[in-house]
């Protein structure tokens, strides 16, 4: 029998919940490979960016997709993969996002060289435990 009465043991109902346990995943995976996340959730008159990063060179507009995932004999079916359900919309989307935040004066925005758009996937099990992370370096 599984426990209901406290988070630690059951997942986020919620997607908003389930969006979150997500990019912190995303956002680690970009640490350990050297980026430091500037902003998450950064909120525009057009929508939210999930995770903005910078590696010295590059920065870098995540979209991050998260799903719980079903298992058939060990692999996972591609046709739920969280990048699957990436369409054209959501890439013009972050175009619009990343314009309206780099329009924006700031003064501690970081320079760069390149600008790029990634795509993370985040696949969890029934207990929000890592089952796959996809990352789509310059996915558009």
């Amino acid at each position: 029998m599984e426990c209901v009465s406290c988070n630690e043991c059951s997942p986020p109902s919620s997607p908003r919940a389930l969006g979150r346990v997500g990019e912190e995943m995303a956002a680690a995976h970009l640490t350990r490979l050297g980026f430091a996340v500037i902003a998450r959730n950064v909120r525009t008159r057009h929508g939210e960016i999930d995770l903005i990063a910078h590696d010295g060179n590059a920065l870098v507009f995540v979209e991050v997709k998260t799903r719980r995932g079903s298992s058939h004999g060990g692999y996972l079916d591609p046709a739920t993969t969280p990048l699957a359900g990436l369409r054209s919309s959501q890439r013009s989307r972050l175009r619009r996002l990343a314009v309206a935040w780099l329009s924006q004066e700031r003064l501690d925005r970081p320079t760069a060289r390149t600008i790029r758009f990634d795509a993370i996937g985040i696949t969890l099990d029934r207990r929000d435990r890592l089952v796959r992370l996809d990352h789509v370096e310059a996915a558009w």
